[in-house]
């Protein structure tokens, strides 16, 4: 593992880009900042056209940036008021790409000692045959150092990819949504080597993609974009369980939402509000007056379907419209007032289609959004 330093690997400060198009100009990134510690794996998460992509490529040099500043290791690679630019080839990152960009005409091992037989400084050979070596034992392909890259699985090619980013030992690797292409399977499994991985070499890591269960899994930080703008950032738990909007909690997952005004906000956080008919109590740290309009969410993993005499906790009662089995839970889904919400069950839950029942929640896991 590398020292950890108080120096960010990667400091990107009010990053600007801009795009032209027959409809005018796009500001594609809009002021994003954010740092990168060593050795941490950060995310940048959000729809296609968000702005991910343009920011982890301005990182990489291969765009030009508008306005902002682009540090790697302390050493500043852009600056639009100082007008610097480093190229790509001298800023020390590795980068795989969402199609791997494997050459097709070389073997596993030429293609992952690439980089280093053509950089700048040059190399013996017996030192590059053994960082390529460590390279590829590092993503288990050892065996494979010469097998042609066309002779490939997805995953391998994907592992070759890896070690072609981590033979130069560069101070970041960029991934741009880089297991997109692959089945649902071998997505899952190589979640769980590219993390693995990323902590024992204790490379700092910049992935891209749009996958909530991939930044969720692997990431100690989360930044989520909305047109060209990080709205939160924060360790994945946090971010999925105490989104700082609706935007960010509907894109990491499924919510339900009830409109509501609120009765009372105690200085304890309590919150009451009314939602229809019906009064419930949230425990919520959001900054809302009595009379004001506001939005209740919760994740359905938090409901519970009872019968309609329990008074257990906070409930809403409704039917129950429609139920599937997946195996190890059911999803319900009951309308409640003309609204249909969607409750993650076990299967042991016996409510058929037509039942009456209470739908409830804990007040700690409820989430109140003020409506601008």
């Amino acid at each position: 593992m590398r020292s950890v330093t108080s120096e960010p690997t990667l400091k990107v400060r009010g990053l600007d880009k801009y795009y032209s198009s027959q409809r005018g100009s796009y500001h594609a990134a809009r002021g994003v900042s954010f740092d990168i510690n060593e050795g941490e794996f950060y995310t940048l998460l959000g729809p296609s056209g968000c702005g991910k992509s343009t920011t982890l490529r301005c990182v990489a040099g291969l765009e030009h940036i508008d306005d902002g500043e682009i540090s790697i290791g302390g050493v500043r690679v852009n600056s639009s008021a100082s007008r610097i630019y480093v190229p790509p080839n001298r800023r020390d990152i590795g980068m795989v790409f969402q199609n791997y960009g494997i050459w097709p005409h070389m073997n596993v091992f030429d293609n992952v000692a690439f980089p280093i037989t053509v950089s700048r400084c040059r190399m013996k050979r017996q030192e590059v045959v053994r960082r390529t070596e460590e390279a590829l034992n590092a993503v288990q392909l050892g065996h494979l150092s010469g097998r042609q890259a066309t002779e490939l699985s997805g995953g391998q090619q994907q592992r070759v990819a890896l070690a072609r980013a981590l033979v130069a030992r560069p101070k970041l690797i960029l991934l741009d949504e880089p297991l997109s292409n692959l089945d649902a399977a071998l997505r899952e499994s190589m979640r769980s080597e590219l993390r693995n991985l990323q902590k024992n070499v204790g490379i700092t890591m910049l992935f891209v993609t749009h996958d909530q269960t991939e930044a969720l899994s692997m990431s100690d930080r989360v930044a989520v974009m909305r047109e060209g703008v990080i709205v939160q950032e924060a360790p994945p738990r946090e971010i999925y369980t105490r989104p700082t909007d609706t935007y960010v909690a509907d894109f990491l997952g499924r919510i339900n939402s009830f409109p509501a005004i609120v009765e009372t906000a105690d200085a304890d956080g309590t919150v009451v509000v009314q939602v229809g008919e019906t009064r419930l109590s949230i425990r919520s740290n959001a900054r809302v007056v009595p009379g004001s309009k506001v939005v209740v969410a919760v994740r359905p993993e938090n409901v519970r379907l009872r019968d309609v005499a329990s008074q257990a906790c906070n409930g809403l009662e409704g039917t129950v419209a429609e139920l599937s089995f997946l195996g190890d839970a059911v999803d319900y889904r009951v309308m409640i007032d003309g609204r249909v919400v969607i409750v993650k069950e076990t299967p042991r839950i016996p409510f058929p289609v037509g039942a009456r029942v209470r739908v409830e929640f804990e007040p700690a896991d409820g989430l109140i959004y003020a409506i601008d």
